[in-house]
């Protein structure tokens, strides 16, 4: 059994679907159908909630995407509702008096996502309306009367005592584990048991792939897997470290890097996926590997009371195939701090700017001493089967004087280095010209590359 929190009351549920949807929940058996069904991969913001957990005596608020959102992760928190809102609320009022809908399937998530900015939840803080509102998009209106409503709403501290007393009574009850022992413990018993954190890729396997998980344990709620630890020689995230969690520690390592998890996803995405996961996950087109390469990374994996560490480039094998054993879990991933002079610049190639998955990305480290190149790490994702260092690029820079015809020969050396392939996102004749011009960046657009 799971039990949330909605509007105020303790919602119970029997023998929960493990991999059944917050969205289907709500529309099938609650019959609050104002939650939308679009894309049913957490793109287009239509199914768009507030969830709430406590944190101290406060509850914390984050908009995500119902759709790939499993139910049991429902468990011992808040659920808010475009229903929640009462038809009153001042986000839906200034949506209604703006002209901000037309059709109308799209506003319910809109509405969700600006009310989730009127409180002031995770994700939203100090962030413009037209990012907020990324993460949920809308075929007839025009975005001109939604951004007025939002900007209608600055950010209002709410009383959720009540819900707050609430969640102090139902602390989670699916027996999951609330440890990284007792998670280690697990899955050294249990091998075969499949991770999920975030669910922001799990879910379109389920959703769109059809497939039966088998053996599930969710980690998201464990506290000792969300801890940053940002010390003056290196920021270390906890494998369930949210991106939007994440995004100012980065930031203060280098705003590339704050500038790159903007990019990832919408908000909905950001408060729901996790670094670990993206890194576990083994994707050739995962944002943030290539940059925590190029910055010298190092990643944690646990078995039972074992720990081992490696360089974060020699976890990734081949397409699909990691470095992790039987009963091996990604726990944690430390960034070293760059020394004081490097240049670092990370660039993200698709189509769109928000919400897109990349054709490729670069990522430059670089110092230079007395002119020339003392150290560079370059590391490019979308250009091979594995997110994977450009390493004739690199021996091209080392040691040679910083100048144009190094560059140019570093940019050449690109095509040693990779042979990609051609897809929806790009042929393999862009991506090497495009990760060359990335390279003959560096010396014509000066600016791009900023120290530490």
């Amino acid at each position: 059994m799971i039990r949330f929190v909605l509007d105020g009351e303790v919602i119970e549920v029997e023998d929960c679907d493990p991999t059944g949807t917050v969205l289907d929940h709500l529309r099938y058996t609650l019959r609050r159908t104002g939650t939308k069904e679009g894309c049913a991969e957490g793109d287009c913001g239509a199914c768009t909630v507030v969830i709430g957990e406590l944190e101290g005596d406060a509850v914390s608020w984050r908009a995500v995407n119902a759709c790939i959102l499993f139910l049991p992760m429902l468990d011992g928190k808040a659920l808010k509702t475009v229903e929640s809102l009462g038809g009153t609320h001042p986000v839906q009022r200034a949506m209604a008096d703006g002209h901000g809908s037309q059709c109308g399937f799209c506003t319910p998530g809109f509405v969700m996502s600006l009310y989730a900015r009127s409180i002031g939840a995770v994700g939203t803080e100090g962030v413009p309306v037209k990012d907020v509102i990324a993460g949920n998009l809308c075929r007839c209106t025009g975005y001109g009367p939604i951004l007025d409503a939002g900007e209608a709403n600055p950010p209002e501290p709410t009383d959720d005592g009540e819900i707050a007393a609430l969640l102090r009574t139902i602390a989670p009850a699916y027996g999951h584990p609330t440890s990284a022992d007792e998670l280690a413990d697990l899955l050294v018993a249990h091998p075969e048991t499949r991770i999920v954190a975030g669910a922001t890729d799990v879910g379109l396997w389920v959703t769109k792939g059809l497939i039966d998980l088998g053996p599930t344990v969710f980690i998201g709620d464990i506290a000792d897997l969300r801890q940053i630890e940002d010390s003056d020689d290196a920021l270390t995230l906890g494998a369930s470290v949210r991106y939007s969690e994440a995004r100012n520690a980065l930031a203060r390592l280098h705003a590339d890097l704050g500038e790159l998890v903007r990019r990832i996803g919408g908000v909905q995405v950001r408060n729901a996926g996790t670094i670990g996961g993206n890194i576990a996950n083994g994707s050739p087109i995962g944002d943030m590997p290539p940059a925590l390469i190029a910055l010298g990374a190092q990643l944690v994996l646990r078995k039972g009371g074992e720990r081992r560490t490696m360089p974060l480039e020699d976890f990734f094998l081949s397409y699909g195939k990691q470095d992790r054993q039987p009963g091996e879990w990604v726990e944690s991933v430390r960034i070293p701090r760059p020394a004081p002079g490097t240049l670092i610049r990370i660039v993200k190639l698709s189509k769109r700017f928000d919400s897109d998955i990349s054709t490729l990305l670069g990522a430059f480290a670089i110092r230079i001493e007395g002119g020339h190149v003392a150290e560079a790490r370059i590391a490019f994702g979308g250009m091979a089967g594995i997110p994977e260092r450009a390493r004739s690029c690199e021996a091209a820079l080392i040691g040679k004087a910083w100048s144009e015809e190094t560059i140019e020969s570093a940019a050449l050396a690109i095509a040693e280095d990779y042979r990609p392939l051609s897809d929806l996102r790009g042929s393999a004749e862009y991506r090497l010209a495009a990760a060359a011009n990335l390279v003959r960046g560096l010396w014509l657009e000066p600016e791009s590359l900023t120290d530490v």
